[in-house]
């Protein structure tokens, strides 16, 4: 955690020198981490390291050049990594210490930046668990802690035991409860806010009634076998993000990859001979030595996409939702329903074709220009559901939305026309230079077939705009062969945005932004009747309906 997510999100320990020594001296003694997150500080060094592959790519290129050169250097540059892990897993382990006190949590960590995270437990949103498969052997696992204020992760303890993590997820849960409890006394009574939380106490008949919590049974919503999961991988293969990391390497990869088929007496240069074919020719057999090399790496995306989504199961625990899944790593994601911003379906072509969905349940996120691709801490994701089941879980989250039966309207033609003579006509114009340059005999032929694909997917991804709305929802759809759908009640949204430009207000049509906490959607090309009257009717149901965000 760097010094930038603190400054963001956490309470900095930033008091006076007599609230720091008062902090030292009341009592609580400071505590160690388990010796097994030696293990976690070493994976995540490495993991820091790949995560940067794109920064480290030309120093990795230039030096495996030269080590390939002088194969003895090998040995002293391994040692040399390893020891520097080593060294930086020691060090993270002695500096990391946490201590629990008055209803708060403090944790210091950093080897060369220091950090000092005072959070009070009534700030914490949400607690997530994860168990890495070197932790569940001895009972341990990590708990991270996340505010509504912060961009990412608040607070990270990296390795205490199971039962002592399920034991403060029980008394955070209970201390937000009795803040928002609080919180809402105060709004129906503001001129006795310090009576407020002592008739809370008296009320429940306990001094502390953050202490000690109800436990709310778990019902189970929804789980996934391994034909859901090989589906999942199948049509959210992520090819280019493997061919990308591979990159520096895929040389020497299609050369090992050569001599190894002419053990078998598989010549793959006879393969790539386009003497005497035509340009349909060509293009089939390009095709299928392509798919003969990316259906191993298929098979790497549905391997991942069972070891992530390993016994997935979505439960709900009053107004929880609760994910658990992972092979190596078992991770629970807990999600408070008030902190839902948007529900999203999204469905690729083979999605389509195979009946599935992938269905996202959007919270709070307020890095929202800046969000991560790969952080999914805001995120619950349920893979590969059926339409059945899709509605099942909708309806449970948002009762009454009509996203399966509504009537969209769609955006204006001039939207198209737009993309045509913007991205289109350059595009074909300099893909005709190309192909008239050669002397291949089908190359017009190619040319039309490729032009035709071009305009068809353009007015695919005209055809998929659409929004609607209704007393409680709004709708919008989008997307060219795969389509998306997005839905958020009228009330979670904190801005909008009516953009108009000289063209769109000759043509009486406007563009127009929804923000929520959870990110930004927009609607292109819409009239300005309608983008005035969306626009009125978020904002009247959040000034009249006074109900809170999250």
């Amino acid at each position: 955690m760097d010094k930038s997510e603190l400054e963001s999100g956490a309470l900095l320990d930033k008091g006076s020198e007599e609230a720091t020594q008062e902090r030292e001296n009341n009592g609580t003694p400071w505590q160690r981490i388990s010796p097994i997150a030696l293990v976690y500080f070493l994976l995540m060094f490495f993991k820091n390291i790949f995560s940067n592959i794109v920064y480290l790519a030309p120093a990795i290129i230039l030096g495996y050049d030269k080590v390939t050169e002088a194969p003895q250097l090998w040995l002293p540059i391994i040692f040399g990594v390893l020891g520097l892990a080593t060294l930086f897993s020691i060090l993270s382990f002695y500096f990391f210490q946490y201590r629990l006190s008055n209803q708060q949590i403090e944790i210091r960590s950093g080897v060369f930046s220091k950090t000092n995270i005072n959070l009070p437990f009534a700030r914490i949103q949400n607690v997530e668990l994860n168990a890495p498969w070197y932790y569940r052997p001895f009972g341990y696992t990590s708990m991270q802690l996340d505010t509504a204020g912060s961009t990412q992760k608040e607070a990270k303890v990296v390795a205490i035991k199971e039962t002592l993590a399920l034991s403060l997820k029980k008394q955070i849960i209970a201390s937000a409860k009795q803040a928002r409890q609080v919180n809402e006394l105060n709004a129906a009574h503001p001129n006795e806010n310090g009576l407020n939380e002592e008739r809370l106490k008296e009320q429940s008949g306990n001094e502390e009634p953050w202490v000690e919590i109800e436990e709310q049974e778990e019902v189970q919503l929804d789980s996934r076998n391994l034909d859901d999961l090989v589906i999942h991988g199948l049509t959210n293969n992520r090819i280019w993000i493997f061919l990308g990391t591979m990159a520096p390497f895929i040389d020497n990869a299609s050369e090992g990859i050569g001599n190894f088929l002419r053990r078998f007496g598989i010549h793959i240069e006879d393969y790539l001979l386009f003497d005497g074919m035509s340009m349909w020719q060509m293009t089939w057999h390009v095709i299928s030595i392509a798919l003969f090399f990316l259906i191993p790496i298929t098979l790497f995306s549905i391997i991942g996409a069972i070891l992530t989504f390993h016994d997935f199961t979505l439960h709900r625990s009053g107004d929880r939702y609760i994910r658990r899944s992972g092979f190596f790593t078992r991770n629970e994601i807990t999600m408070r329903l008030s902190r839902l911003q948007m529900i999203v379906q999204q469905q690729d072509w083979l999605d389509k074709f195979l009946g599935r969905r992938n269905l996202k349940f959007e919270q709070s996120n307020a890095n929202i220009t800046q969000s991560q691709s790969g952080q999914q801490s805001n995120k619950i994701l349920v893979p590969s559901v059926t339409k059945k089941e899709c509605e099942a879980l909708m309806q449970d989250a948002y009762p009454d939305n009509q996203l399966d039966s509504i009537a969209f309207n769609k955006v204006s033609w001039r939207l198209l026309l737009r993309n045509l003579l913007l991205f289109v006509t350059p595009i074909l114009t300099a893909l005709y230079f190309v192909f008239v340059s050669n002397d291949y005999e089908d190359s017009i032929q190619v040319y039309v077939l490729i032009a035709f694909i071009i305009i068809s997917l353009s007015c695919l991804r005209y055809w998929r705009w659409g929004y609607a709305i209704d007393e409680n929802y709004v709708y919008i759809r989008k997307g060219c062969i795969g389509v998306n759908y997005y839905c958020f009640p009228l009330h979670k949204v904190q801005q909008t945005v009516f953009k108009q430009s000289w063209f769109l207000k000759r043509n009486k049509l406007c563009a127009v932004q929804f923000v929520l906490a959870s990110g930004m959607v927009s609607v292109p090309y819409l009239s300005q009747t309608d983008g005035v009257k969306l626009i009125d009717l978020c904002l009247r149901e959040v000034e009249e309906s006074k109900r809170n965000w999250m």
